[in-house]
């Protein structure tokens, strides 16, 4: 019988935001405790309570739950309303930084650079953190769009990768540190790139 007591009895219907929480927290607990090798989904269900039905309607193996748990607790979502642009996306930009600068990000780097491309581990750090962190960087540069605080770019997918694409190249190629300097640099830089005339 499954432990969640959020979990909807509705077949089908989507896990609740608290059962997804107590998901990652406990595995984020697991990650940085134990380490990559040690995350499971049982481990998660056993230590949140969450059913793992529940855990993989969410995500689809342990790879991709590691890679989530990562980022829980230093990468912020989208800033509170009215932040702007380059104050979301600073944070954002620190909470990647942070993640990766600690031991188990720079364990999980070092395994991804030895990792076959299509292997589930390459995968899952495509879906769970360039992919989802690109996701989240579209949103709030859609929003400063919205309120004219930037003018459109020829290509937003390009200002994306722009934005997010140095940081992950020194996470691969480990040719120069990353800090939160670093990410400050790249996001005024985009930014500037697309700043209304006069400002």
């Amino acid at each position: 019988m499954s432990q969640d007591n959020n979990a909807a009895p509705k077949r089908g219907r989507p896990p609740s935001t608290a059962a997804r929480s107590r998901a990652l927290t406990a595995a984020h607990e697991i990650l940085m405790a134990e380490g990559f090798g040690r995350l499971t989904i049982e481990a998660v269900a056993a230590r949140s309570g969450v059913g793992k039905p529940t855990i993989y309607r969410n995500w689809t193996n342990a790879q991709e739950l590691a890679m989530a748990a990562l980022l829980v607790n230093p990468l912020p979502g989208t800033e509170a309303e009215g932040a702007t642009a380059q104050a979301a996306l600073s944070a954002q930009m620190r909470g990647l930084v942070t993640a990766f600068a600690s031991t188990r990000g720079r364990q999980i780097t070092m395994a991804l650079a030895a990792a076959d491309p299509e292997s589930e581990f390459t995968k899952a750090f495509r879906n769970q953190v360039i992919l989802s962190s690109r996701n989240a960087g579209r949103t709030i540069l859609d929003e400063a769009l919205a309120r004219g605080e930037i003018t459109p770019p020829p290509d937003l997918e390009a200002l994306l990768d722009m934005i997010y694409g140095p940081v992950f190249f020194r996470l691969l190629v480990g040719h120069r540190p990353i800090s939160p300097e670093f990410g400050d640099a790249i996001v005024e830089t985009a930014l500037r790139a697309i700043a209304p005339p006069g400002r």
